[in-house]
């Protein structure tokens, strides 16, 4: 195998193996987090195991002082005596010449060799000075494979200081050829003639007392070991009995959230997990009687609103001839039942709004509402609905203006829903914008597009933000209102939002007005997750769009002239211009039907149009007054359509 071969060999074995471990520890974690006994069991050993390690240490420790200590106190007393003895003998000889000096240290030394006290003792003879031309003899020891190298330095240089007897702790080989083992080298200063000092060591093998400590630390690992894998089935079979019915309890938690009402906890015994067992099953019990109430007057609800709807239709449609038919002849009346006929005519209308709304109502919540889906022009869309809601614009003195960087934009719905939709946004804006100008913001992007509908009126706080989709709700009851309104008619737009798998979303700040913001797919069959993101922020900045249309004082909508084709585009024009594709055509007979042909006001812009009462108001939709409350979050109603109880 060449270099670069092994070299890719190792890589690759370097990575299965980082791989693998990543692994493991990946499943440890989401085994961690997903099982309460592991994480019991694992805590009890961790912290067993570093009990027993302290133990062991404190015990291993005491255990080694022990043995070394008495072995040194043994091995200095005899080592004190043989030097002792030792100077003895070379104080009671006469030898002069190196020969006899020779013939003493061989004689003397040799009997420390034969002396049974101590098998395991080595000695070994060094000059102090070899410089000095007092080494009569040379260096010598016991056994050949010892030398002076065998002595520490150390202690070496520490008798060559001062006199006295000292030991240090090293490793040599006792046997020729053999392995090192632990040894105490005690050493002293010896004088065989008159100033011929020599350094006499002793080396003990201390192996004996590491043998009995590296026994004492086999029994203690042992014990360790066993004492875990006891502590270890202990803990698992308590958490295991405690755990279990937990275990249990989840289980049947989780059938109960996802719709299975008869599942129940088994009981046995009468311990505390029993009482709980027995407590969750009457909860249980209690939730699946109340939630089957709960459907069969839902049912019963939605049963008696739809028959209701469809029987007061035939009665309506009675009174609403006779109601037409005295609105059209109240002329003819005194002014007590000319203002009578007049105010039965717009109830009849107002009620019959009402049946329309609770009739959709009982189809969502019967499922039958269905989509019939073509290509819609959003445009077109919106120019319908501010035309249809230009009454309530002149009498509210409020502004609508259309801004977008688009000339068009289609998307696959059902044009009765989204018209629907938009209408009911347009319409809230007005009668909560108290004058002050609208926008209508149109935005896509590859996959979704939306449509926001801006207001800088009363706004709304965050509490009312997460209620404003609700049926029925309305954030003043007792606040007078210009059209009525049973506040059915965000609940609605939820709906059909979520038959065309889109979600609409709400911001509002009391003080700064409120934003509805719908998004919807560009095809139908593709649903929007809530990650999806809207190629609008909320609330959208309105004002660095160019304007599209805006509607007069008198409720006329006016198209904003396209750029020239000449000219450089602006922001957000098409670059092939923005006249051939526009979806807002400029229509000759309204301009020439003009109830105002003399108002400049359409040609400076749809701002310049709004009513001297709102200037200040009419700053641009980025601009809330001040000292407003903070923006609250907004609230999303989004969604799988559906039947609601």
């Amino acid at each position: 195998m060449t270099a670069p071969e092994a070299a890719r060999t190792r890589r690759t074995a370097s990575g299965r193996l980082g791989r693998r471990l990543r692994l493991g520890r990946t499943l440890v974690a989401r085994r961690w987090r997903q099982s309460l006994q592991f994480r019991a069991l694992a805590v009890a050993l961790s912290l067993t195991a570093l009990a027993f390690f302290v133990t062991g240490s404190f015990l291993s420790h005491q255990i080694a002082d022990r043995l070394f200590s008495d072995r040194l106190e043994q091995v200095l007393a005899g080592a004190s005596a043989d030097f002792e003895d030792v100077q003895a003998s070379f104080d009671a000889s006469d030898a002069a010449d190196r020969d006899e000096l020779q013939a003493l240290a061989a004689s003397t030394l040799g009997a420390l060799s034969t002396d049974g006290s101590d098998a395991q003792r080595r000695w070994i003879l060094v000059p102090m000075d070899y410089t000095s031309g007092q080494a009569l003899i040379p260096a010598q020891s016991q056994s050949p494979w010892m030398t002076s190298s065998t002595v520490p330095p150390e202690l070496q240089e520490r008798l060559a200081a001062q006199d006295g007897v000292y030991w240090q702790p090293a490793s040599v080989p006792m046997s020729e050829n053999g392995d090192e083992v632990p040894v105490i080298v005690v050493g002293t200063v010896v004088e065989l003639q008159q100033n011929a000092r020599y350094g006499l060591y002793l080396v003990y093998d201390f192996s004996d007392p590491q043998r009995t400590l590296d026994a004492m630390h086999a029994v203690l690992l042992l014990s360790v070991v066993v004492l875990l894998l006891l502590v270890g089935a202990i803990v698992w079979y308590v958490t295991r009995e405690v755990v279990r019915p937990v275990t249990s309890t989840a289980r049947v938690a989780e059938l109960l959230a996802e719709g299975d009402l008869g599942v129940r906890m088994p009981v046995s015994g009468s311990h505390e997990v029993a009482r709980l067992a027995r407590s969750f099953n009457r909860m249980a019990d209690s939730l699946q009687e109340q939630i089957v109430q709960l459907e069969q007057l839902s049912s019963m609800q939605q049963t008696f609103v739809s028959d209701v709807s469809h029987e007061l239709r035939t009665p309506l449609t009675t009174v609403r001839m006779a109601a037409e038919v005295l609105f059209n002849a109240r002329e003819d009346f005194d002014p007590v039942n000319r203002r009578s006929a007049e105010l039965l005519y717009h109830q009849v209308d107002r009620f019959d709004a009402l049946l329309a709304d609770l009739l959709e109502i009982s189809r969502f919540d019967a499922g039958a509402a269905r989509l019939e889906v073509a290509n819609v022009e959003l445009f077109s869309v919106i120019q319908d609905v501010v035309e249809a809601a230009a009454p309530l614009a002149v009498s509210s003195g409020s502004v609508i203006t259309v801004r977008s960087g688009l000339t068009r934009c289609t998307v696959q719905g059902d044009p009765r829903r989204l018209e629907r939709i938009l209408r009911n946004l347009v319409v809230n804006a007005l009668e909560h914008g108290e004058g002050r100008p609208v926008e209508v913001v149109v935005a896509e992007a590859d996959a979704v597009v939306a449509v926001a509908v801006r207001d800088h009126g009363i706004g709304m706080t965050e509490e009312e933000a997460e209620k404003v989709f609700n049926r029925f709700w309305r954030a003043d009851p007792a606040r007078a209102r210009t059209t009525g309104g049973t506040g059915l008619g965000l609940a609605i737009a939820t709906e059909d939002t979520r038959l065309h798998g889109g979600r609409l979303d709400v911001w509002g700040a009391p003080g700064e007005g409120a934003c509805f913001r719908l998004t919807l797919p560009r095809v139908q069959g593709r649903r929007l997750a809530p990650e999806d993101p809207s190629p609008l922020p909320l609330p959208p900045a309105a004002a660095d769009l160019p304007e599209r249309a805006g509607t007069t004082p008198t409720g006329t909508l006016v198209l904003v002239p396209a750029p020239d084709p000449a000219e450089p585009a602006g922001p957000g024009t098409e670059p092939d211009g923005a006249a051939a594709g526009d979806p807002l055509p400029a229509d000759p007979a309204r301009a020439a039907g003009d109830p105002l042909p003399a108002d400049p006001a359409p040609a400076a812009g749809p701002q310049a149009a709004a009513p001297a009462g709102t200037a200040a108001d009419s700053a641009g939709p980025g601009a809330p007054p001040g000292g407003g409350a903070a923006p609250q979050a907004p609230a999303r109603a989004d969604g799988p359509a559906g039947p609601r109880p």
